[in-house]
């Protein structure tokens, strides 16, 4: 169906991502840092990007702003770990600050393996996600590889 690269300086959620999303049918491209992830995206064609916020090195936020740099149509979906919060805590909740800085979704992890085929065949198709995730998903997002 699609051809996805996954960025996660966490070798275990790398495995789980690439088992989940081979199991639905896409072609996957796991790397656990984000250099090696910017080398495949000059040589090779994806359709979505699914990024860790944060890692050693460079974090997801700069990664996104240097794939919005040479692909600016692709979509991303970032994932974190982190505590977040969703209240008035003051804890910044940095998934919305990624959809704000251009994801078009975002996971909290742990997620339900439900929850990422269901946001990843979302944004694929253009339709709407799961009520409750942060997204934004750009006009034009298809299946169809851009």
């Amino acid at each position: 169906m699609a051809s996805i690269l996954v960025i996660d300086d966490d070798r275990a959620v790398l495995a789980t991502i690439n088992i989940l999303l081979e199991r639905a049918a896409h072609t996957v491209e796991a790397v656990d840092n984000s250099r090696t992830g910017l080398r495949l995206l000059e040589t090779q064609s994806f359709d979505l990007l699914i990024v860790d916020i944060f890692m050693p090195g460079m974090d997801g936020f700069e990664t996104m702003k240097l794939v919005h740099q040479s692909r600016p149509h692709m979509p991303i979906i970032v994932i974190s770990g982190q505590q977040f919060s969703y209240s008035s805590e003051r804890t910044p909740d940095f998934l919305h600050m990624a959809t704000r800085l251009g994801a078009v979704s975002s996971l909290p992890k742990p997620f339900k393996p439900s929850a990422l085929i269901g946001t990843v065949n979302g944004i694929l198709s253009g339709s709407r996600l799961p009520a409750g995730l942060h997204s934004r998903i750009p006009a034009g997002i298809s299946s169809e590889r851009q």
